[in-house]
């Protein structure tokens, strides 16, 4: 099988895995700071608290994901799909799009309205093919349980009520 074959299926395949969305947040070396949409999210440890995510060496906010070693994941709402496209989006100001504010505690941007915030610490990167795995340790966990997570599922965004499973 050709390796062009691969990778579509792949991305099929990998399209059709329902996931939950995630923005990562930071602070370039300016003091501006910059985020993006990120699928690739997991928990990796309760003891201590980590988390992955990873990012492709092409992306523009690389450079500042390695210099800073903080960063916060913001676990979207099931109705904030307008964040996830616009930091998805390549040439936007994609902080000027949405509310945020600088956290107290790690002078990270947090996002307005996510149904959950972790912020972390950069304890390891490890370089895997066209990307860099970030491991961070969690430092400071905020959670709307008002609010559902937003899911992925074959290119559609949608939610879960919590009602939906005190039902069953």
């Amino acid at each position: 099988m050709a390796d062009e074959q691969k990778q579509q299926l792949f991305k099929e395949a990998m399209g059709n895995y329902p996931t939950g969305v995630t923005v990562v947040t930071t602070l370039d070396s300016n003091g501006k700071p910059v985020g993006l949409t990120v699928n690739s999210f997991a928990s990796v440890s309760l003891d201590p608290l980590l988390i992955l995510w990873s990012i492709d060496h092409k992306a523009a906010t690389m450079p500042a994901f390695m210099e800073n070693d903080t960063f916060a994941v913001h676990i979207l709402a099931g109705n904030q799909k307008d964040i996830c496209l616009t930091f998805a989006t390549k040439g936007v100001d994609r902080f000027s799009t949405c509310k945020w504010n600088l956290s107290s505690d790690h002078h990270l941007p947090i996002i307005d309205g996510a149904f959950a915030v972790l912020q972390c610490r950069t304890v390891q990167t490890v370089e895997a093919g066209d990307h860099t795995i970030l491991i961070g340790e969690v430092n400071t966990i905020q959670i709307d349980a008002e609010k559902d997570p937003m899911l992925y599922h074959r290119r559609h965004f949608a939610s879960i009520p919590a009602a939906f499973y005190a039902s069953k």
